[in-house]
C-alpha cells in the first residue's frame, strides 16, 4: 500500500504518544465517509486510517456506502492519521477502532508503558509484502540484494526482517548499501534511480508498476521464511471500549465483514465505490489492486478478519529472539478473534 513507512514499521512509543495530543488538529474525514448515514439515533464510532485511503480499506467504505453500519445502528466517522499512525489515536481513546499492523503494534506492545490496544481483525489474510527491483538488476532473490542499493526507513525491525532473509538465501547483508528512502512511490523511486530494490506491497506498488507497464523484479518474504507470514494490516481497538461495549465492536465487525465479503465477491464494484468516495485515489490503479486483494483479504481462513495464533505467535517469537523491543513481547498477546462474527 502506499505507506508512510513511519506509520508502517511505527516510530518510538514516546513519539506517538507526542503527536496525538494533535491528532484531532491533524485528522479530518475522508472524503463522503458519512454521506449515507444519518446519525439521529445511531452509536457514534470514530475509526482512524493508517494512512491515505487505499484498497486495504475498501471494506471499511463498502459498509458505509450500503449502509450496513446503519443497519448494526452505527455511525461510522473515517478520520485520517497524525504522522506517526493510528495507534496512539486509539490508545488515547480519540477513536475507537482503527488501522494499524502486527509489527507496529510490537513497538508498544513490547514497551513498558503499552498503550491499551488489541487487534480484532485481519484486513489481509496473509502478509502481501516484499522487495520490489527494476527487471533485470538481478535481484530476482534475496541474496541479489548483496552490493545494491536498499531504499530503507532506518527502522529496526524492517532492517533485521530484510537482514535475515539476505542472510537465508546466502548472500551477504554487509555489502548490501542502505540509502534513504525518500519516496513513498516505490515505482517512481526506482525510475529515478533513488534505489534499486525497496520494501512493497504487491497489492499496491505490484499493481501500480503493472498499470505503468514497468518491468520489476520481486520477491515475497513470506516465501522466503514464513515467519514474516504476519498481519498486515490489522483492525485494532480501545482495550477500554472493547471491555465496555463489547457488542457495539462485534456490531461493527459484522457489518465490516459484509463489506470486505462484497468486495471480494465483486472488486470491480467495490474499486468504483473506493474512488467514488475517495476521488483523488486513481481509478485504474484502484481497479488492478481491488481485483489482487479480492484472494487475499480472506484467503485460505475460516472467515474473514480471523487471526491464526500460530502464525502471530512466530513473528513475537521471532522479534523475541533478535531483541527487537525494550521488553519481551507476550507472543499470545495483543489480539483476539473473540470479537469476530462467527458466521461470516
Amino acid at each position: 500500500m502506499p505507506v508512510s513507512r513511519r506509520a508502517f514499521f511505527g516510530a518510538s512509543l514516546g513519539a506517538s504518544l507526542g503527536a496525538s495530543g494533535a491528532a484531532l488538529v491533524l485528522t479530518g474525514c475522508s472524503g463522503n465517509a458519512t454521506a449515507t448515514q444519518g446519525s439521529e439515533g445511531l452509536t457514534p464510532i470514530t475509526f482512524v486510517l493508517d494512512y491515505t485511503p487505499n484498497t486495504n480499506h475498501t471494506g471499511i467504505y463498502v459498509a458505509i456506502d450500503k449502509g450496513y453500519y446503519a443497519d448494526e445502528g452505527l455511525d461510522v466517522t473515517v478520520v485520517q492519521p497524525p504522522e506517526d499512525g493510528a495507534d496512539a489515536m486509539v490508545g488515547t481513546g480519540q477513536a475507537q477502532l482503527g488501522m494499524s499492523y502486527q509489527d507496529t503494534m510490537a513497538n508498544y506492545l513490547g514497551s513498558s508503558e503499552p498503550l491499551p490496544v488489541t487487534a480484532v481483525a485481519a484486513v489481509v489474510q496473509h502478509n502481501t509484502s516484499g522487495i520490489i527491483s527494476r527487471q533485470g538488476d538481478g535481484i530476482t532473490s534475496p541474496k541479489g540484494m548483496t552490493g545494491k542499493r536498499y531504499g530503507t526507513w532506518d527502522q529496526d525491525v524492517e532492517k533485521a526482517i530484510v537482514r535475515t532473509v539476505v542472510e537465508q538465501d546466502g548472500g551477504d547483508w554487509d555489502e548490501v548499501v542502505l540509502v534513504p528512502a525518500n519516496s513513498t512511490d516505490e515505482v517512481s523511486g526506482l525510475r529515478a534511480d533513488q534505489f534499486d530494490a525497496i520494501w512493497c506491497y504487491e497489492a499496491w506498488a505490484g499493481q501500480n508498476a503493472k498499470v505503468q507497464d514497468y518491468p520489476v523484479d520481486y520477491f515475497a518474504f513470506r516465501d522466503i521464511d514464513e515467519t514474516f507470514d504476519y498481519y498486515t494490516p490489522v483492525i485494532v481497538a480501545n482495550d477500554t471500549y472493547l471491555a465496555e461495549n463489547p457488542e457495539t465492536v462485534q456490531a461493527f465487525l459484522r457489518a465490516t465483514a459484509k463489506g470486505y465479503e462484497d468486495a471480494v465477491k465483486d472488486p470491480d464494484g467495490a474499486a468504483e465505490t473506493l474512488v467514488e468516495m475517495n476521488p483523488e485515489i486513481d481509478a485504474e490503479l484502484a481497479k488492478a489492486s481491488q481485483e489482487y486483494l479480492a484472494d487475499q483479504y480472506i484467503a485460505d481462513a475460516p472467515r474473514w478478519g480471523y487471526i491464526d495464533p500460530e502464525r502471530w505467535a512466530r513473528f513475537y517469537s521471532w522479534m523475541n529472539e533478535e531483541g527487537l523491543t525494550p521488553v519481551e513481547l507476550d507472543e499470545q498477546g495483543g489480539f483476539t478473534n473473540d470479537y469476530l462474527p462467527s458466521g461470516s
